[in-house]
């Protein structure tokens, strides 16, 4: 009996081992010897790539030298690493078990509709909010609780409640008014009741929803080209604005100074299409239609990293920070996703097998789900949601999005299983997957 233990055992450890070796190789490049080795051991379930071996070497050889057994995973001089189960970390082996429901499972839970194509969409830090913006002009804020309340409720007790009840549970929470063409891009302030919206108009206008009667903005910027996206720098303090020009703009959100790299040749050639911030602040990141994805110094604003034809030369469509800031995923309009590792420039993991109806026309964004375990992507020709595993590129089950037009923005909530989708069909969906608990 302790014989067969001890066999299972030493199995079990030569498995481990031949997976890190995959995913060492796989990290390094060498993906023909990782391929051999897949398909001669066969590794149930996919290894993604990672470093984990490099460091368990470098900690053995530390161990051997100066007999410190003391040395974090991360490895020899590096910040702490991040934990399994909290977010994406290829320096981690790819056994971690995903913690969240499949997007596949996530069901329709409300719908509202703007009165022209809904193509905005934006959610607040803690996930109670979602904003979407439409070619209307208008602005909508919904509170994800009441969205949740409301699916739950029977249609005989809505047809009951009275005129103050209706509106006092109405997910609806806010309507704005204040831009004079399409709503663009939307941000909300990390810690304060502002919401920043961006316009064809030519317009940035920040609006004080902590006042329901005020349908207008408290601010308002005036720029030189249509607005394409914005993001908030962490503490508020700055907020990042990309035009159809391409030079990116650092605006100071109380005085509103604008500050640009001082050297031109930093800039894109094209129009911006994306930029996020990393959680740190340390860096920023901006894609454009030229192709290129640049990755910024957050203090002294100028281009540090530049990830030519990120996307084989078409669009760059959306850019995001992964929560360690490790990662940045990307989309494109040649319907890959793909997962930069910042120190390095390399495109760790390439999510591919959306668009296989066609090519997309517009852009969209790839986001993670709330717990970084599954990248989503819309398909634009066959209106569904793609999925796979973040840390293995696996395909997982497509969910149909159930609208009458093309989907042109999507937002998964930060904290839950609720994701927003946006269409050319007016309408905004809130889809959310519900345990026994909800």
């Amino acid at each position: 009996m302790m014989a067969c233990r001890g066999l299972k055992a030493s199995l079990r450890e030569r498995e481990a081992l031949y997976r890190l070796i995959i995913g060492q190789l796989m990290y390094d490049g060498h993906g023909a010897a990782a391929t051999a080795l897949i398909n001669a051991l066969q590794p149930h379930p996919p290894c993604a790539p990672s470093e984990r071996l490099l460091h368990l070497a470098h900690m053995g050889l530390d161990q051997d030298d100066i007999g410190n057994v003391n040395v974090p995973i991360g490895g020899l001089g590096r910040a702490e690493a991040v934990a399994p189960g909290s977010g994406v970390d290829l320096e981690f082996d790819g056994d971690v078990q995903t913690i969240s429901p499949e997007p596949s499972e996530y069901e329709t839970c409300y719908v509202t509709s703007h009165k022209g194509p809904c193509r905005a969409v934006a959610y607040n830090r803690d996930g109670q909010l979602v904003a979407t913006g439409s070619v209307d002009s208008s602005i909508k804020i919904l509170d994800t609780e009441r969205m949740l309340a409301k699916s739950a409720t029977p249609v005989e007790v809505m047809m009951m409640e009275t005129a103050q009840q209706n509106m006092e549970n109405h997910p609806v929470i806010r309507t704005l008014y204040d831009h004079a063409d399409e709503v663009t891009c939307l941000a909300f302030h990390p810690s304060e009741q502002i919401l920043a919206s961006g316009s064809r108009d030519f317009t940035l206008k920040m609006f004080d929803y902590s006042k329901p009667s005020v349908k207008r903005a408290c601010r308002c910027l005036q720029e030189a080209e249509p607005l394409r996206c914005l993001a908030f720098h962490p503490s508020g303090d700055f907020l990042l604005v990309g035009t159809a020009h391409p030079t990116l703009r650092l605006y100071d959100t109380i005085t509103l100074a604008c500050f640009v790299s001082p050297q031109p040749r930093d800039q894109h050639t094209d129009a911006l299409t994306a930029v996020a911030f990393a959680p740190s602040a340390t860096t920023y990141v901006s894609a454009s239609r030229d192709g290129a994805i640049k990755l910024w110094d957050g203090v002294s604003g100028r281009c540090i990293s530049t990830f030519t034809r990120a996307h084989a030369g078409a669009p760059v469509s959306s850019v995001a920070f992964t929560r360690n800031g490790k990662y940045v995923l990307s989309s494109g309009k040649d319907s890959i996703v793909r997962l930069w590792e910042i120190s390095t420039g390399r495109a760790l993991l390439t999510y591919t097998g959306a668009g296989l109806s066609g090519k997309p026309t517009h852009r969209v964004q790839a986001v993670f789900n709330h717990t970084e375990d599954f990248v989503l992507l819309p398909d634009e020709w066959a209106v569904s949601l793609c999925a796979w595993e973040a840390r293995t590129a696996q395909r997982r089950g497509l969910l149909a999005l159930g609208h009458n037009n093309t989907v042109r923005a999507v937002a998964h909530s930060p904290t839950a299983p609720g994701l927003m989708t946006c269409s050319d069909d007016f309408r905004a969906r809130f889809w959310y997957r519900r345990t026994g608990a909800d």
